[in-house]
Formats: C-alpha cells, sequence, structure tokens
C-alpha cells in the first residue's frame, strides 16, 4: 500500500516527549516492566484486572477462545452498575461527585454517587414497571445529559440490553436501529439544545415509529427537557417524571453472567445496512477499567472531561461506565464547543477545574483555526493530562494541543480502538512511553496488535500494511447482532484461517517499532471522527427522484479529516444545477443526520466502472485529491474518468 506523503511526514517524526519525573512519579503506572509480564502471561494480567472488580460469583475460567468466538471470565457473575455505583457508596464514598453537567443553555448539576444510585434504582424500577426484563432491548435517543447515563445504568441493573442512538441522527436512521435491535421500549425526551435551537427528539420518534418495521414498541418515556410542544400518544407515551413517582425502586441488581449482552451500538457498514456492534458484560468492564486507571491515570480529586457524546462507544466507554467504575467525576456537556462563543470548552475546563481532556483531533483542528486567544482569556492550569480519540491526529494538531492547551506540561495520549474494540487498544501509558506528535505509539499491555501485509505475515520496522489484531481480548464485540455470517466475514476472513481480527485500517511500524495510523482501506468515511459507509449516503441520494446513480468517497479535509464527494448522475430531463445540489445535501442531512451531509456534489453524466460493472471510488478519491490517477486498465470507458477529472478541477477552481 502507498502513503501519502503528509503520511510520510508524519513518519519522519523525530520529536520525543517522555514523561516528566514528577508526572512518572505519581502515575498510577510508572513500571516499564508491565508490558513484557503482559506479554507474556496475558491471561494472568486481564485475570488480575478483572479481580479489581465485584463479582457475584466467581469464574471457572478466565477465557474460551474459539475463533472467532471469545468468552471471558466463563462461569463468573456480577453486574456493571454494582461495579459503577453500589461499591463506591458502600464504601463510603457516596458524597463524592459522579457527574457534574452544563446544559447548553448554562444551566447546571452536581449529582453525587448516591443521588445517581437512587436515580438508577428508581428509573431501572420504570422499565421494569413497563415490562422490562433481562435480554429485552431498549433504544435511548436522548441529548447529552445525566439521564443518558441514568437509562444505560438502569437497563445494566435489571439486565436489559441498551441501544444508544445518537441525538443527531435522522427518524429514518433511528428507525433502522429499533427495527434491526427488536427494541421494546423507546427512551427519548422531548428535545435538546444545540446552538441556541431546539431539537426535535420527539418528532423524531414519532415519525420512525410511524413504520410497521418498529411495532414492537410497547412504551415510549419521554424527559422533559426544553418545554417544547409535542404530540403524547395514549397508551403508548408516558413522562419520565411521572413514572418514577410510581415506580418500585431496583435495590438489587441482577446478578448477571459475564457474558450477558450489555449493549448494541451501530456503527456504519461497507454494505450500506449498519452493523448492531454486541458488546457484553464482563470483559468489558474490566478492559475499560484498566484502561481508565492506565492511560488517563485517573485518581482521586480528578475531573474527567470527555467530549464524546453517548451515542458513540466513546461515550459508553470513557463517559459512563469506564469512569464510574473507577469511581471518577465525570463531566457531562449538551453543547457545541463555539456556542454562544468559541472560548465556550475553555471556560468549562477553567470553571470547573478540570483535569483530564479527552477531545476528537476534529476539535483540535477547529481550535487551531480559532485562533489562541480564545484559550488565552482563561486559566487552564488545572489541566495534567490531555487525549485524542476519534482519527489519527497530526503532528501539527499534537503541537498545538501540547504547546496552547496542556501548556508543555500534559502527556497527551492519543488513543486508537474502535466501536468493535469496545476500550483502548493502541495508547501510550503517560507514567512510562515517550510520545511522538501523531502517533498513538504502541498497543496497551496485553493486546496482541501487529501490522501485517497482504498474506497476513508481519511486516519489519518502517513498513507499512494492515493493522491486525492476533489474540482476543477482553473488551471485543462478540459478534453483529442477529448476524453472525456477517461478524465472521467482517473481521475475520481477509487473512483465511490465520484468525487474525483485520481492523479495517492502514498502519505503520516506523524505526522505534511506534505505530501510526493510515485510515481506512475500505469504503467507510471517517468524517469528524465518525465512521460513515459510503453506501449508506449513495442509497440515501438514490432515493431522492431526481438521481439515477450516484458514487461517493471520503476526501481530505483540514478540519474534519474526511469530507463527503458525492458524484451524481441525474435521471433524463433533470436540470443538474446549483439548487438541485443543495436540494440533495439537505436531503441526505434529513435521511442519514447533518453528519452525512455531503459537502460536495458533482454531477456527471457516467461514473467510471470496470467493465463487470463496478464502481472504481479509488480513481473519485484520486480526482477529489487532485492526485494522479491510479491505474486505469480495468475500466469499461477511459474518457469517463478524464472527463469527469477535467470537470472536477473546473469545478474547484
Amino acid at each position: 500500500m502507498s502513503d501519502s506523503p503528509a503520511i510520510e511526514a508524519h513518519l519522519s517524526e523525530s520529536r520525543l516527549f517522555p514523561p516528566s519525573a514528577a508526572f512518572a512519579a505519581a502515575a498510577n503506572c510508572n513500571d516499564a516492566g508491565i508490558y513484557d509480564r503482559a506479554k507474556a502471561d496475558p491471561i494472568a494480567f486481564w485475570s488480575e484486572w478483572a479481580s479489581t472488580l465485584q463479582w457475584d460469583k466467581p469464574w471457572d475460567s478466565v477465557l474460551e477462545w474459539n475463533p472467532p468466538h471469545a468468552k471471558w471470565f466463563v462461569g463468573g457473575q456480577l453486574n456493571l452498575t454494582t461495579n459503577c455505583l453500589d461499591r463506591h457508596v458502600a464504601a463510603g464514598k457516596g458524597d463524592v461527585e459522579a457527574i457534574r453537567f452544563e446544559g447548553e443553555p448554562g444551566d447546571t448539576e452536581v449529582i453525587t454517587y448516591a443521588q445517581l444510585l437512587t436515580r438508577v434504582q428508581e428509573f431501572a424500577g420504570v422499565l421494569r414497571g413497563l415490562g422490562v426484563d433481562k435480554g429485552d432491548r431498549v433504544t435511548i435517543y436522548l441529548p447529552m445529559i445525566p439521564e443518558a447515563a441514568v437509562a444505560m445504568l438502569a437497563c445494566a441493573r435489571i439486565g436489559a440490553v441498551h441501544s444508544v442512538v445518537f441525538g443527531g441522527f435522522s427518524a429514518d436512521s433511528l428507525k433502522e436501529r429499533i427495527h434491526d435491535s427488536q427494541s421494546k421500549v423507546v427512551v427519548t425526551s422531548d428535545g435538546g439544545w444545540r446552538r441556541g435551537s431546539q431539537v426535535a427528539l420527539k418528532a423524531a420518534v414519532d415519525a420512525a415509529l410511524e413504520d410497521s418495521a418498529c411495532a414492537g414498541i410497547e412504551a415510549v418515556i419521554v424527559l422533559r427537557r426544553t418545554g417544547q410542544d409535542i404530540t403524547m400518544f395514549d397508551g403508548r407515551d408516558h413522562w419520565w417524571h411521572d413514572l418514577a413517582e410510581s415506580a418500585e425502586p431496583v435495590t438489587e441488581a441482577v446478578s448477571l453472567d459475564s457474558e450477558a449482552p450489555l449493549f448494541i451500538l451501530y456503527t456504519s457498514g461497507s454494505t450500506g445496512k449498519p452493523k448492531g456492534i454486541l458488546h457484553t458484560s464482563g470483559g468489558y468492564l474490566t478492559q475499560a477499567t484498566a484502561t481508565m486507571k492506565l492511560t488517563f491515570d485517573v485518581r482521586e480529586g480528578d475531573v474527567y472531561w470527555c467530549t464524546a457524546d453517548v451515542g458513540w462507544v466513546t461515550g459508553h466507554s470513557y463517559v459512563v461506565y469506564g469512569p464510574l467504575s473507577c469511581g471518577a467525576t465525570v463531566l457531562m456537556y449538551e453543547g457545541a464547543p463555539d456556542f454562544p462563543a468559541r472560548d465556550r470548552f475553555w471556560k468549562i475546563i477553567a470553571d470547573h477545574k478540570v483535569t483530564i481532556f479527552y477531545t476528537a483531533p476534529t476539535a483540535i483542528r477547529a481550535f487551531m483555526k480559532w485562533g489562541t486567544e480564545h484559550l488565552e482569556q482563561h486559566d487552564l492550569s488545572s489541566l495534567r493530562l490531555l487525549g485524542s480519540v476519534g482519527e489519527p491526529i497530526n503532528p501539527e494538531a499534537w503541537m498545538w494541543y501540547h504547546e496552547h492547551v496542556g501548556h508543555g506540561n500534559c502527556p497527551i495520549v492519543d488513543t486508537w480502538w474502535q466501536t468493535e474494540t469496545g476500550a483502548h487498544m493502541i495508547t501510550p501509558l503517560p507514567g512510562i512511553v515517550a510520545t511522538k506528535p501523531g502517533s498513538a505509539t504502541r498497543p496497551f499491555p496485553g493486546i496482541d496488535i501487529d501490522v501485517v501485509d497482504e498474506n497476513g505475515e508481519s511486516v519489519p520496522n518502517g513498513s507499512g500494511g494492515f493493522l491486525v489484531i492476533k489474540s482476543p481480548w477482553p473488551s471485543m464485540l462478540r459478534t453483529l447482532w442477529g448476524d453472525d455470517d456477517r461478524y465472521k466475514n467482517v473481521y475475520w476472513s481477509k487473512f483465511g484461517d490465520k484468525n487474525l481480527y483485520f481492523a479495517g485500517d492502514g498502519a505503520r511500524k516506523d524505526e522505534d517499532g511506534y505505530i501510526w495510523l493510515l485510515g481506512r482501506v475500505d469504503d467507510i468515511m471517517l468524517v469528524a471522527g465518525h465512521n460513515i459507509s459510503t453506501m449508506e449516503v449513495e442509497s440515501a441520494l438514490v432515493e431522492h427522484p431526481a438521481v439515477a446513480e450516484s458514487a461517493v468517497i471520503g476526501k481530505t479535509h483540514d478540519v474534519k479529516g474526511q469530507a463527503i464527494a458525492a458524484f451524481v448522475s441525474v435521471k433524463e430531463g433533470v436540470i443538474a444545477d446549483d439548487a438541485l445540489a443543495k436540494e440533495l445535501k439537505a436531503f441526505v442531512g434529513a435521511k442519514l443526520g447533518p453528519i452525512c451531509r455531503p459537502d460536495d456534489i458533482l454531477f456527471t453524466a457516467e461514473l467510471p466502472k470496470t467493465r463487470s460493472g463496478k464502481i472504481m471510488r479509488r480513481l473519485l478519491r484520486d480526482i477529489a485529491e487532485g492526485r494522479a490517477l491510479g491505474d486505469t486498465s480495468t475500466l469499461a470507458d477511459q474518457s469517463v474518468v478524464s472527463g469527469l477529472k477535467s470537470k472536477y478541477e473546473a469545478n474547484e477552481g
């Protein structure tokens, strides 16, 4: 595989930032021998971390591995809410702040561990009162507010399986996820706040449930957040506060098997249909807890802020389950980083004395564009560690983050992982590892990762290839909900019988063995840290009555990482003009959510195809990136791509 010049420049990075003596001395882990010990006996390593949790019944064996299926802590029983809440309260830490919340309008709330436990017990009773039982699915469609965490934890308390859908997704996307998971109940709110406007969440739920595919929904629980007018359907819809008043609290958490399903989280699939990633209980919490302690070095007194929404896996593992398992104080913020002004994040950090800050390169690049004057208005000296998540961070953004946010004093943990992996897989341990701008450095202890060639053989340092995971890990996905064959084909088939998990990413090992992520090697776009399927966007475009065919690619964008570019052929008699392009962008945004809205639409009479009829998106990426065209020998019509290239260049100019 070839590397772009930008990637080559990143890979030649020679700057090293070792942890300071003061940070290393106080770190949760400052013994470099942890890597060798975990490699020599990963079973013992993970068993030791699992032992830090509270188990109702000890496990019989640590791992059963029948490729590609793994079971961790087999025979053991526990409940995640016992570990995230009850045990802290029982240990006398009920008055410790669990969640500090700041809403976009400026409303604030502090919830202690004792108060959070009470709320979770109460809402677990609400769910149980509506007939939700162990194994039932509950769809959660809420803003970034404490009640989202309460709803997740309440499901976990009674053994229900939650499916959180990002509040920015459209009614169609919500409908698809409700249908696939066969959910019994939807938890939502009247709306949420976004840049001063009210987002209508309940209306989207109503639209989704009009479809017969969602006929299994028995109840909708509605939280009052914005006070906007909504329609409440008799018999189906219930106000959260009304149900809570009469609910019988679930004071005793249900003891669940270590492999009991915890949640389904949908991520884009290359075939267009979102994949329902299934995570279970014991192994997931073990790795979420271990990475929280070792990657973020979280300890007593920290105020930890991960800016991710709970609709994404980062919000599951590093806003809810990981931090609460560790007894941390978690900051939750509902709004955007630039509302009402571009200093909002820095004001929040200063006001709440945040010590650990975890955000995405997309946000960091936007902050860079806005300028340092917004930071300089606020005291950021409380920060002691910074994190990056969602996509590879370029060295320039890393250095800006280091110098202007961390003032040169904060280690940066650049983390690589996926919805599928459940928790960090590649990341520096801040008390041990010297970091390089732009590299996620090395695998987390106990994680067996490599970069391989097309035959699945390890490549030497200084070479690139495919990123693979060679051994099972505790927080790995167990399957795809309702589609185990797809699970095997998507993740485990690329290298035949070698039993290698293929992450879908290209990577390179530098001369020191540090790993550099090169991005997706399939047709998944990484837009602002979110994986979006090209097929999903193409399918939405073709639903428009004017469109005959479309091909979608991701092109490099200096803020979002990748932007969506769509090449569209219209039906005969349709006028392909700027007005239609604008209409199509809005159409996709309405169908799939604003994050999926194309930046560019280029109309073309034909798309470049092979003789077998396959659209050559690789060539479209070359056109959009302004690169020389790659191999065109398999094209059915060579003139199509040359004409497209000229047209795209003229359009860009």
